[in-house]
This record gives structure tokens, sequence and C-alpha cells, in this order.
């Protein structure tokens, strides 16, 4: 197992002897136990990393070790917290609300899903936590990094890996 260490005050993100900066939620970081749905916050913790899910067209696969898939038209990550499949994947349009995983941005391109809140998902204690490209801005409480940076970390990662966020 290795980890990939974001130290979140100070914007940076070290796997082995790879430095980089990186960009957390606009809420800056909290304790896990007081993450809220839609309060930007990054949660403090130690999380696994599940798998990647990539854009088709955007971004290469070669090389990766993490269990990964291509993203759909309909793939979905649900955010509402009346929703059964809270913090989950899940296919659009629901009748719940849900993130869209194909976005008008570069941001999702690659998105490496972590297992914040996950086991099981408590509603309202954060969705969609993910490690992914960077929108030039704070997240929504996720962890980001430059394309070219992502893209050198990516075929490091391997199962069993996990990012701890101090």
């Amino acid at each position: 197992m290795s980890v990939v260490y974001v130290e979140s005050g100070a914007g940076r993100l070290t796997f082995g002897d790879i430095a980089m900066a990186c960009t957390i939620g606009r809420g800056g970081a909290c304790l896990a136990a007081h993450k809220r749905e839609g309060d930007g916050c990054t949660p403090l913790g130690t999380w696994a990393i599940w798998g990647v899910l990539l854009r088709p067209g955007k971004v290469e696969a070669t090389g990766i070790r993490l269990p990964w898939r291509w993203v759909r038209a309909n793939d979905g990550w649900s955010d509402d917290i009346a929703d059964p499949a809270y913090n989950r994947p899940v296919r659009l349009p629901r009748a719940f609300s849900a993130e869209n995983l194909i976005r008008s941005d570069d941001a999702y391109d690659v998105i490496v899903v972590l297992g914040h809140n996950d086991a099981p998902p408590v509603p309202g204690r954060g969705s969609a936590i993910f490690f992914h490209l960077s929108e030039g801005r704070p997240t929504a409480g996720c962890v980001a990094v430059e394309r070219k940076d992502m893209l050198r970390l990516l075929p490091l990662l391997k199962p069993n890996d996990v990012m701890e966020i101090v």
C-alpha cells in the first residue's frame, strides 16, 4: 500500500518523491465527522482509492493499474440526501438530484474515486469526494491537480493505495 499525501493547508500533494500543487474545497478542510453535503469542505482522513473514471476522447487509459472504466453520457453520482443511492454512481436522468459526470469543463476528464462516506454512506455527510483535474479554482470538496500532474501520477497508483488528507 502506498499513500498519496495531501497537505491541505499548504496546497501540496506528494506521492513518494513526486510533489505537486493541489487544490482543495472552497470551504477549506474539515474533520470528516463535520463534513456536510454542499459545504465545500474537503474531509480530513485516509480514504481508499477505489478506481478511475475516464472521459472518452479526452485521456488515454495506457498504463493505468487501478480498476477503471469510461464515463458514459448518462453517468451521474447521487448527491441527494433523500436518495437511497446517496453517494453512489447512478444513471441519469433520475428522480433525485445527481451530479452529471460529463461536465462542460475538463475537470472530470479523470476522476479518481475516493472511499469517503461509502461504508455505508450516511446521508448528508458528503458525496462525490473525488481526486480530479484542476478547474483553476477551489473545488466543491474534492482534491484536484493540473492535468500534466495527474497524468504523471495516475499510472503509479495501484489497488490498495490510499489518499491521506491532513
